[in-house]
């Protein structure tokens, strides 16, 4: 990151970064239930870098306090620094969909796509284990409106120094993927399922991201039935 931001800045023809951070980089764990809100792109983590770092602190956390620190720095070298260029952080939740990349076996899909994957063996007519995992967060956004985010916030000048929270409107679930897998694919069905329902006691922001990037967000179902199809045919070949 900090080998990036100098490296751009001393390069008068970089006139925007745009960087993945994560809703990581916004979730607050610890946040009152109780009522409902919303999380937008004003909200942070408010992890310490001590509490982050802690040789006890586990995984999850620390993972969260990384990607914080990260988007921080950046936000703070273009405010201390004053490049030539702007930036644009955009803050996805979990991220699923199709692959472009070279990948030719199911155990080497990035995390978020292995979950449901791993889902998939769960409802497998063959399969014994119906157990399915429990999602962290129920917001989700396909890879390839990602993708057009990005895009978008390069090329669109008046989108300079915004953060934002791509993510669908329709919540998800692990049990809501077993569902259209059950419904969509033959070798799928026959499976008794778990029951799950999304957590609904509270809300992200992804309209803005909509409106002001001209993203269109696809559906679950679209998206699972594209990732599934596409994993399984790997497994086929």
């Amino acid at each position: 990151m900090r080998s990036i931001l100098r490296a751009a800045a001393a390069t008068p023809t970089v006139k925007r970064i745009v960087l993945t951070s994560s809703f990581a980089a916004v979730f607050d764990a610890d946040r009152d239930r109780s009522s409902y809100f919303t999380y937008t792109s004003a909200d942070w983590n408010p992890l310490t870098y001590d509490e982050a770092a802690h040789p006890s602190t586990s995984a999850v956390v620390a993972y969260r306090g990384s990607k914080k620190f990260a988007e921080r720095f950046a936000w703070d070298f273009v405010e201390k620094q004053r490049p030539g260029f702007d930036l644009v952080t955009l803050c996805p939740p979990m991220t699923f969909g199709p692959v472009v990349h070279p990948v030719t076996r199911a155990e080497d899909l990035n995390d978020s796509n292995a979950m449901l994957w791993s889902v998939a063996m769960s409802v497998s007519s063959n399969g014994e284990d119906s157990s399915l995992p429990v999602a962290r967060v129920p917001f989700w956004v396909d890879v390839r409106d990602l993708a057009r985010a990005h895009v978008q916030a390069v090329v669109r000048p008046e989108v300079g120094g915004r953060r934002y929270t791509v993510a669908a409107p329709e919540r998800f679930s692990y049990g809501l993927a077993a569902k259209i897998m059950a419904e969509e694919f033959e070798w799928a069905r026959g499976t008794e399922l778990e029951e799950q329902v999304a957590d609904e006691s509270y809300g992200l922001d992804g309209e803005t991201a909509a409106k002001e990037l001209g993203v269109t967000y696809r559906s679950f179902r679209e998206t699972v039935v594209e990732l599934v199809a596409q994993v399984r045919g790997m497994q086929m070949a």
